[in-house]
């Protein structure tokens, strides 16, 4: 998947995110631990969002993509975050957008899942 694809499926979440009422914070952020996709805010609640985009799932579907490596690499991105922003106070939680194309790369399929991944 070409990065531009990947570009394009934040870009679709973040406003799917927004129609629903999320404020999103930051896009794209980056630490030593790695990159976060979203972050928005539900009242209270600070949403970290990892999305993955596709356009077969000829290699799984969006969500199935997710390894059990990044899994733990969100969750310290997450961790950095909260530190960085004088968060650590919030409820936050990880959750997942996964995002299908079309050939013509229109939306085929988009799919919130809330709490996708649980901090242990």
């Amino acid at each position: 998947m070409s990065q531009r694809i990947g570009a394009w499926g934040e870009h679709i979440a973040c406003r799917f995110l927004a129609d629903r009422g999320f404020v999103v914070r930051d896009r794209n952020w980056r630490c030593a631990s790695g990159e976060i996709d979203l972050v928005a805010q539900d009242g209270e609640e600070i949403i970290f969002v990892e999305v993955r985009t596709r356009h077969s799932a000829d290699f799984g579907a969006p969500e199935e993509t997710v390894t059990p490596r990044k899994r733990q690499a969100l969750i310290a991105a997450a961790q950095h975050y909260l530190a960085a922003h004088a968060l650590h106070d919030k409820p936050w939680r990880i959750d997942f957008v996964a995002v299908e194309l079309d050939a013509r790369n229109a939306v085929r399929r988009i799919e919130h899942i809330p709490c996708a991944i649980q901090a242990s």
